[in-house]
């Protein structure tokens, strides 16, 4: 026989229900944990981690459980079978075999806005100067959809960086890409200093990526100054920050410069140094089992360059603009390093920077036979043109010829144009140096050129 079931009816009904209903809703919200998906960590070899049971993509962020109930973050690299490689953003002790791993959906969301400026942040966008956490009205992310070439606005204005040389005879376009090539201690950093503090950008984006780590503080408080840091953003990535703490540190100050760009600003992104940026990817690439190709550098590394300084220059018409200066550092001085010469292929003009000039005192120590502005025919006048060419003729003859004159086997009268170099050289050498706390701007920097070549031209028309 069956058992009969008991049925409330009418009002009585209602209550009970109800009380059925807040159960249930109270055993689900306190006794239900919600499904997380992980893996297990089953090797480490050199930088890269291996895991196995994650369903990831490449790039993708994940998070690594330690023995003192830590979290160490990583990033996809690549794969290698069932496995998946991964590359820690920090320290990695205290893993374990068989510690879990998470994947971490979504991108990187970067603290943006006018909040942003005067702040030094690190490579994962955290900030290290002590002013507290990053009150930002706006985020960006580090992905970023590139811009059609054909809405780009054209380079036909000038950016006065404050440097006399610069201005005059390689002067800088909004929104061009420029490279400074230079091997160690020639006074690069200081250059990027006088152009941070002199230049009549709207807003400075500083990334340190890579460098020695005295040179952060050193390169903020002695170089940029309080007036630079003032409309500055600094992200620091120094040389002991893991390899792709450097990378994510270049892609972070090219993100953080896009949005002001974006928000109709003109922006000088200055990076120091690219080459830094590309030892972490060589760094990165060889952990993950690329074969090394030129001098050790695997091929993605050469993708991957010009991925990121295609990011800089000028938005669509009427917009804002990136006008970006990235340091290279040579190896013993050599143009021909690769790295060198596949950043100069992809930028718009090259400022080489001389040990024999700066040795000598000299500063900025360019090297006027060896620099290029390809933007400048687009922003310089005619006459200024050939003001610049007629300066680099002189400056060319006098150096060709600068060992017999030192030893007095040079002889006035024999070759006119050489007279003409050998008067001039005081002149242009006085032209060209300038002391690093001195602003010159562009309107000076030309009125100057003009009174210095005025006597080595022929009167204009």
């Amino acid at each position: 026989m069956s058992t009969p079931v008991m049925r409330q009816t009418g009002a009585a009904a209602v209550p009970a229900a109800v009380s059925h209903l807040q159960s249930l809703r109270a055993r689900l919200a306190g006794g239900v944990q919600p499904f997380v998906y992980s893996g297990s960590l089953v090797r480490v070899r050199g930088l890269i981690l291996e895991a196995q049971g994650l369903d990831v993509s490449l790039g993708e962020r994940c998070r690594i459980s330690t023995d003192n109930n830590r979290f160490i973050d990583a990033e996809v690299v690549g794969f290698h079978g069932d496995s998946v490689q991964l590359m820690a953003l920090g320290e990695v002790q205290g893993l374990m075999p068989g510690a879990r791993v998470h994947p971490v959906p979504g991108d990187i969301r970067i603290p943006v806005g006018p909040e942003l400026l005067g702040r030094v942040i690190d490579g994962n966008g955290r900030p290290l100067d002590g002013a507290g956490p990053l009150l930002a009205s706006s985020y960006t992310s580090l992905s970023t959809r590139p811009i059609n070439p054909l809405e780009r606005a054209l380079v036909r204005q000038a950016l006065d960086v404050g440097v006399r040389a610069i201005n005059a005879l390689f002067t800088v376009g909004r929104g061009a890409r420029m490279g400074l090539f230079a091997g160690s201690g020639v006074g690069k950093s200081v250059l990027l200093g006088m152009m941070a503090r002199n230049t009549d950008a709207d807003v400075i984006v500083v990334g340190l990526i890579g460098e020695r780590g005295r040179e952060v503080k050193e390169f903020i408080e002695d170089i940029l100054g309080d007036a630079g840091l003032a409309r500055a953003v600094v992200v620091a990535a120094p040389a002991d920050a893991p390899a792709l703490t450097r990378i994510r540190g270049a892609r972070l100050a090219t993100a953080i410069a896009e949005y002001y760009r974006d928000q109709g600003q003109n922006v000088l992104l200055l990076m120091d140094s690219i080459t830094r940026y590309a030892l972490a990817l060589r760094e990165v690439a060889l952990a993950a089992g690329e074969p090394p190709a030129a001098r050790g550098f695997p091929p993605s590394v050469f993708a991957k360059l010009p991925a990121l300084v295609e990011r800089a220059g000028n938005g669509p018409a009427g917009g804002g603009s990136i006008t970006a200066f990235y340091t290279v550092l040579m190896e013993g001085d050599d143009q021909q390093d690769p790295v060198a010469d596949n950043v100069r292929a992809i930028l718009d003009g090259h400022i080489v920077l001389s040990r024999r000039l700066a040795e000598q005192g000299h500063f900025p120590a360019i090297d006027l036979q060896s620099s290029i502005s390809r933007v400048m025919p687009a922003i310089a006048s005619p006459v200024e043109l050939r003001r610049m060419q007629r300066l680099k003729e002189l400056q060319s003859r006098y150096t060709s010829q600068q060992d017999l004159i030192a030893v007095g086997a040079y002889t006035p009268g024999a070759d006119p144009q050489l007279d003409l170099a050998v008067q001039a050289h005081a002149g242009i050498r006085q032209f060209l140096v300038q002391d690093m706390h001195t602003a010159v701007d562009l309107a000076q920097s030309r009125a100057q050129l003009a009174d210095l070549m005025a006597p080595y031209l022929p009167p204009e028309n």
